[in-house]
């Protein structure tokens, strides 16, 4: 048998969700959680959700600090499986910071998560500013002048959404909507 595919994974994944509760797991649930993290060890919504379902379950016959041992674990691959993507690295700060009370590593991580996710939110708002402008209406070009205002308040000058709030910035002007300058 070759490895699931996206649509197999999910649908896994809403079966062990469907054996428990959102914030009280079951012991089904968490079974049906490890073997889908045995199943596909990359599949990082998994990990997260089962790194938080056992940190919200106690299991009985279980050491807390072989649990808290197997939560880093998890939310250590989930960080490396998704390539240290901003809601992983959220998840492991969080973690390192509440349950382990090191505060200086969490710290790193919420740094490295906020830098992440700030890189995120500036291709974003880049792709929505060029799109708006370049349909040149009034409506969006208004929508883009808006975002510009407050990307040009959220990032350094030296981003690069600076250069795409200026050309809505020049697209406005031509259709008379603020002043050149």
């Amino acid at each position: 048998m070759g490895h699931p595919g996206v649509e197999e994974l999910w649908m896994r994944m809403r079966a062990a969700r469907e054996a428990g509760g959102a914030n009280q797991a079951s012991p089904e649930q968490l079974k049906r959680h490890r073997e889908l993290a045995a199943l596909c060890p990359a599949f990082t919504p998994n990990l997260l959700e089962l790194a938080r379902l056992l940190l919200l379950t106690d299991e009985p016959d279980e050491s807390a600090e072989k649990g808290f041992a197997e939560i880093q674990h998890l939310l250590g691959q989930a960080v490396h499986a998704s390539n240290r993507s901003a809601p992983a690295l959220l998840e492991l700060g969080h973690f390192i910071d509440g349950v382990r009370n090191t505060p200086e590593e969490a710290e790193l991580l919420f740094e490295e998560c906020a830098a992440s996710a700030l890189r995120t939110v500036e291709g974003a708002w880049s792709a929505l500013l060029n799109l708006w402008t370049m349909e040149n209406r009034k409506e969006t070009l208004e929508k883009a002048l808006k975002l510009g205002a407050t990307a040009e308040r959220l990032f350094p000058p030296e981003a690069s959404i600076h250069a795409d709030v200026a050309r809505a910035r020049r697209f406005a002007a031509l259709a008379g909507l603020i002043e050149e300058g």
